[in-house]
């Protein structure tokens, strides 16, 4: 494949002299007076320009012709060649992420839900070849974004991720079968579910370890995080008057259930992250160990195409010195 490129762009708008040099002789044209004046023209009346006085105006457009090439020469036009083969092996990723009211706790900063979207919105940016889709659950679970290679619209859906849309509670279980709803047709090689909690399992209708069994026979490698400093955090009430208090609450995470759920499926493993950085550690860690497998055959040449241009630009030139010297001469 062949595109042309500029290695000096910014000389291209050098171009704009050329509008301003045709308005110039324009300009100029209506504006000039005969060189000799007579008192009677009335013997020329009736005779018509030959072909040579027609064309005079072109000397003027050669001139313009040769200005135009020259500066797109001096702007080293180059043509790219390349070529790209790509084989990748597809990886299809849901998160399922936790929206309970806990997540406001300030164990992290500013808060466990607004560190945990930043967090997955670095690991979605970073994998550009797979398919990615979200789903949120508190009380109850709801697909926020299917499936998609768009991951723009992910990242929108994700930032606008706020508390307080679905009914308060930790659905794990409905969490996990609605993620396994929106990835157990894919016809990917590898199929991944990452879900984000920082609570035990007290509302839904779907029993965690049965998802997670489930999961398990689509063949879903399902990663569990634990999200909560160790012993307590600190969590923002409104007291009577409106004023944000805050309040050392218990961290409770059912770390034998989600180490359970996560080691049913073939590869899956369980995370406990207690501040942003080991958060931070554990995205990555996932992300290294589900890369998409790529062969790529690149190859790549510029070549300069600048001297097409320049010849014009003195081939150019050289006709319209050439015509003002021998057929368009003027004697002062």
């Amino acid at each position: 494949m062949s595109s042309l490129t500029f290695a000096h762009p910014w000389l291209l708008l050098l171009l704009l002299i050329v509008p301003a040099l045709i308005v110039w002789y324009i300009f100029k044209y209506r504006k000039q007076h005969a060189a000799l004046q007579y008192s009677d023209t009335s013997i020329l009346n009736g005779l018509r320009p030959t072909l040579r006085q027609r064309l005079y105006p072109a000397l003027y457009a050669l001139r313009l012709i040769a200005i135009t090439a020259a500066i797109i020469a001096l702007a080293r036009p180059q043509s790219m060649l390349s070529r790209r083969e790509t084989k990748v092996e597809g990886i299809d990723i849901v998160m399922a992420m936790d929206v309970s009211g806990s997540m406001l706790a300030e164990d992290f900063k500013p808060n466990r839900l607004e560190a945990a979207k930043k967090v997955a919105a670095g690991f979605i940016e970073g994998r550009h070849s797979d398919r990615m889709g979200l789903v949120v659950f508190a009380g109850e679970a709801y697909t926020q974004v299917p499936l998609t290679i768009d991951h723009h619209i992910l990242l929108g859906q994700l930032a606008k991720l706020k508390l307080g849309s679905l009914k308060d509670g930790t659905a794990l279980g409905d969490g996990l079968a609605t993620a396994i709803n929106r990835i157990k047709d894919s016809q990917a090689k590898s199929k991944v579910i990452i879900l984000l909690t920082d609570g035990v399992n007290n509302q839904g209708s779907v029993d965690p370890q049965s998802a997670a069994e489930i999961a398990n026979l689509y063949g879903i490698r399902l990663y569990t995080i634990g999200v909560g400093s160790l012993g307590k955090a600190p969590y923002p009430f409104k007291d009577a008057f409106g004023h944000t208090r805050y309040q050392n609450i218990d961290v409770e995470i059912d770390e034998p259930l989600m180490r359970s759920m996560a080691a049913g499926t073939d590869g899956g493993e369980y995370f406990r992250a207690t501040n942003k950085t080991a958060l931070e550690h554990i995205f990555n860690q996932i992300d290294e160990m589900e890369k998409s497998k790529i062969d790529v055959t690149q190859y790549s040449q510029s070549r300069d195409e600048y001297m097409p241009f320049l010849i014009m630009a003195l081939a150019t030139l050289l006709l319209e010195v050439a015509l003002r010297l021998t057929l368009y001469r003027t004697t002062p």
